[in-house]
C-alpha cells in the first residue's frame, strides 16, 4: 500500500470544515498545526507596524494514494480555494515509507480493494 501526504494551509476558521470533508472523503486522521503564517502574492497589511494577518493552520493528512485525489478535491471545494483568492492551498507529496500506520492499513485494505 502506498501513501500520499496532503498538506493543507488554511484559514483557522475553516480548519474543522476541511478536516471533516477529508474524513468524509476517506481520510483516516489528521494532524493540525496551529498558528502557521504565510504570505501570498499580496504582501501582508500592517497597522502601525503590527501585521494584520488572518490566522492560519497547517493540516497534515497521510492518505492512501488511490483516495488522495478525491480527498484533495473535497478539501479544495469546502475550503473555497478556487473561488476566493488567499483562502488557502493544498498539495500532495509522495511518501516513500511510513511506520506506525499498520492499523490504518488494516482499515483501508478493504476500501481500496473495492475501488480497484
Amino acid at each position: 500500500m502506498h501513501f500520499k501526504l496532503i498538506i493543507v494551509l488554511i484559514e483557522d476558521d475553516k480548519t474543522n470544515t476541511v478536516v471533516e470533508a477529508a474524513r468524509a472523503a476517506g481520510a483516516t486522521g489528521a494532524t493540525v498545526i496551529n498558528q502557521a503564517r504565510g504570505e501570498g502574492i499580496q504582501k501582508s497589511k500592517t497597522f502601525f507596524g503590527l501585521n494584520l494577518e488572518i490566522q492560519r493552520d497547517a493540516v497534515l493528512l497521510l492518505v492512501e494514494e488511490h483516495m488522495s485525489r478525491m480527498i484533495l478535491e473535497s478539501i479544495a471545494r469546502v475550503g473555497e480555494f478556487d473561488d476566493k483568492p488567499g483562502t488557502g492551498i493544498a498539495f500532495q507529496l509522495d511518501v516513500e515509507d511510513a511506520v506506525g500506520i499498520s492499523h490504518q492499513i488494516r482499515e483501508l485494505t478493504s476500501v481500496v480493494e473495492e475501488e480497484l
